[in-house]
């Protein structure tokens, strides 16, 4: 839904682009372009929890602009995003002219250095095979490592008093 309020919000406005990424008709190549010729690329929250759009955008170095209240995004435990994305909460990116004022307060020295950081971090989400230290593979790897501890944790505490639990008396 809110998909459809800011393209209509901002389909004729200077400067903003829209390209689908479906399948046909060059889609694909047609949007990965215009991620690459841009300097700021939206990343709305969706019907799944993940989606290609977050990763296009890295790897086009077109600094992502997550539109979402709530979003877990991949590797956060190791990866500091501020650092490279800008964050809308949705009802403000719905305010007439929010979402274009703030991209035209971004200066181009703290842009210049958003862009700088995507770089340096593109290639945690590149998949390759075989998988490489820091590429995308190795960190699910990392972060799945890093769950492993609380897991734990959660299962010994509900083990905790499981001797001391009285048992059960048969009634006579």
């Amino acid at each position: 839904m809110i998909r459809q309020q800011l393209y209509e919000m901002l389909k004729d406005e200077p400067g903003v682009h829209f390209s689908t990424g479906n399948t046909q008709n060059d889609g694909i190549r047609s949007a990965s372009g215009g991620m690459k010729s841009s300097k700021f690329c939206l990343h709305l929250a969706g019907d799944t929890p993940s989606s290609n759009r977050l990763f296009d955008a890295i790897a086009s170095h077109c600094v992502p602009v997550i539109i979402s209240d709530e979003i877990e995004l991949p590797f956060e435990d190791e990866l500091d995003y501020s650092q490279f994305c800008l964050f809308v909460r949705s009802q403000d990116a719905l305010r007439k002219g929010f979402l274009l004022d703030l991209l035209d307060s971004v200066k181009e020295q703290e842009w210049t250095r958003m862009w700088m950081r995507l770089k340096e971090v593109d290639h945690h989400f590149e998949f390759q095979y075989p998988s490489f230290p820091g590429d995308a593979v190795d960190m699910i790897w990392q972060s799945i490592a890093h769950k492993v501890p609380q897991v734990k944790q959660i299962l010994h505490k509900e083990k905790r008093y499981s001797r001391s639990r009285l048992p059960n008396k048969k009634s006579a």
